[in-house]
């Protein structure tokens, strides 16, 4: 069992409060309503800038050639990322200056900044479980709500957001992450510290959670 499965393990009641959130449940049925995946997504926009500053840190936080390439590859995903958003965002007449404009959400602050203290305060093992819950978990979201695969989604009003996390491409980024944190647990982990990291673990799950609330207070 590697760690990110123990760590979920672990931490079962808050992890599957983020993963089995009505709003996920909502947009899987394809009846969540649409103001509140806008809410979401501007706010994942703004979300993404924050974490894209993490994936920096995480780069400055790191002490091998191996730790600095697994950054900039999450950095790249990220910035990669906002272009679904963009894309998405663009059909209700928004373009990349209205998202930037947008004030960020108290759920936005609070689970940014608590990744970022993370990073800041913690090693780079405490800074990887923090980004941990988003960077894997949508992964294991977009799997979850396209059981058949893809295609099988055919006129989905969300097809296009479950692709993204669904499709190879963040699969890849999410076994990367997965596979670079247990690299990171087996340099620097104790069993007493594990706990420790469950902590950290939970916290940002409960504030995904609190993400897509945010989202769903809106419709």
């Amino acid at each position: 069992m590697d760690i990110f499965e123990r760590l979920k393990q672990a931490a079962s009641a808050d992890w599957n409060s983020y993963v089995d959130h009505a709003f996920v449940r909502q947009m899987g049925a394809g009846t969540l309503a649409q103001p509140a995946f806008r809410k979401y997504l501007v706010q994942d926009y703004l979300f993404l800038i924050q974490f894209a500053r993490s994936w920096a840190l995480a780069a400055y936080k790191s002490r091998t050639l191996d730790d600095i390439r697994a950054a900039q590859a999450g950095l790249a995903a990220i910035l990669d990322e906002t272009a679904l958003h963009v894309r998405l965002c663009e059909r209700w007449g928004l373009c990349a200056d209205d998202l930037a404009a947008t004030p960020e959400h108290q759920a936005t602050v609070a689970y940014t900044r608590f990744v970022l203290d993370c990073g800041a305060a913690g090693d780079l093992l405490d800074l990887h479980v923090a980004l941990a819950p988003c960077v894997i978990g949508y992964a294991e979201i977009g799997r979850n709500l396209s059981p058949d695969g893809v295609e099988a989604l055919a006129d989905h009003p969300y097809r296009e957001w479950i692709a993204e996390y669904a499709g190879s491409g963040y699969q890849g980024v999410a076994t990367a992450a997965r596979a670079h944190l247990d690299a990171l647990a087996a340099r620097t982990m104790t069993e007493q510290r594990f706990e420790e990291l469950v902590k950290v673990f939970a916290q940002a799950s409960r504030l995904e959670a609190d993400f897509w609330q945010m989202g769903l207070d809106a419709s």
